[in-house]
């Protein structure tokens, strides 16, 4: 039995990175980076000064800090106090007015995915290993895989209002990580504007969002590729935009040469099959960040027909990768696309 396990959270942002401070002047790029969220995140400011900048980013810092103890998963938080009380059967439970709008909002983007995007599935996503910070890649009890899956907890089984919460379904077990990542991005972007710092980027583990510009020019991104260690592709990202990606090389473990990635599909209670890799562009739009985490998972688990589910989500740029490696993108991501060498032409579609 081989057994592998590999967290990347992360796009290629790095290796373009390292070409934005070799080749700008250093005391108008700042960089500061944190590990949160299980991740390591990122953030560029251009132009503001080094004092302004990193008072700036440390409340940045503070704010994502905060969002990780108030919603993590399985140690004790706001959100696993709901989960307990959900499974106890009570109703009417009283939330903060934060996490009600965030529940209300998730809700509304599963229901328009067809609960493709699913963070009800917090007990299934424990049943396969992921909710836990010393991982031992097992397959789940086949009982327990059935009778959860059977169970299909759903987004629309919660009701929210007046920032209490009920489910119709003890099996609902709500885990935002599928969805915190860019909801912090836009609190990071908010912040920072609050701060007087308005051209930036912010890297979340991969989900990025840029504010104004590095000079003259756009912020530039890459693309990882998902099985290789170089970038697919690279592109700007203008003021207002963010870009996310969904893929089975982020989280995942092998067993007998298979690999299981996080990325469960709620139809069969499985790791999701069929794609290697999803890429969505969101053009400037409220919530753009949290959007671009969000909207790639119904994009990822929705196979053949991803480029369907993702005009559901007014999403014009995007880029799937099959499980065979071949690349499709949308016409209008594939025009600001700077393919890496070696990267075999991409079919276009519309």
């Amino acid at each position: 039995m081989r057994v592998k396990r590999r967290i990347a959270g992360w796009f290629a942002v790095l290796a373009c990175t390292v070409g934005l401070l070799a080749g700008c002047s250093r005391e108008r790029l700042h960089q500061q980076e944190s590990y949160v969220f299980g991740t390591r995140v990122e953030i560029l400011t251009w132009d503001a000064s080094e004092e302004h900048s990193r008072a700036a980013v440390s409340e940045v810092l503070r704010e994502f800090d905060r969002l990780h103890r108030a919603y993590h998963a399985w140690e004790p938080s706001e959100l696993t106090s709901l989960n307990s009380a959900i499974a106890a059967g009570q109703q009417n439970i009283p939330v903060s007015p934060e996490l009600a709008t965030m529940l209300s909002d998730a809700k509304a983007i599963a229901a328009k995915g067809d609960e493709l995007f699913d963070p009800a599935l917090g007990e299934l996503i424990a049943l396969w290993g992921f909710h836990t910070d010393t991982f031992v890649p097992t397959h789940p009890d086949p009982a327990k895989l059935a009778a959860i899956t059977k169970a299909h907890p759903q987004m629309a089984d919660l009701t929210i209002v007046d920032n209490k919460v009920s489910s119709r379904n003890r099996a609902v077990q709500l885990d935002l990580g599928g969805y915190g990542k860019g909801y912090a991005l836009d609190r990071a972007a908010a912040i920072l504007k609050a701060h007087g710092v308005n051209n930036a980027l912010i890297n979340i583990g991969g989900n990025v969002l840029a504010l104004g510009s590095k000079g003259d020019h756009p912020w530039r991104v890459g693309i990882q590729h998902p099985r290789e260690p170089r970038p697919l592709a690279s592109l700007p990202l203008r003021d207002g935009e963010a870009i996310g990606t969904s893929g089975d090389y982020q989280r995942f473990f092998e067993l007998d040469g298979v690999r299981y990635c996080h990325l469960l599909d709620p139809r069969t209670g499985m790791p999701a099959r069929g794609t290697q890799a999803v890429t969505v562009l969101i053009t400037p739009r409220a919530n753009a960040g949290t959007l671009s985490d969000a909207a790639s998972k119904p994009v990822y688990l929705g196979g053949e027909r991803w480029r369907e589910y993702a005009k559901r989500f007014g999403i014009d740029h995007a880029l799937r990768v099959d499980a065979d490696g071949k690349v499709e993108v949308t016409r209008a991501l594939n025009d600001r696309l700077q393919y890496g060498d070696k990267i075999k032409a991409a079919k276009i579609v519309d």
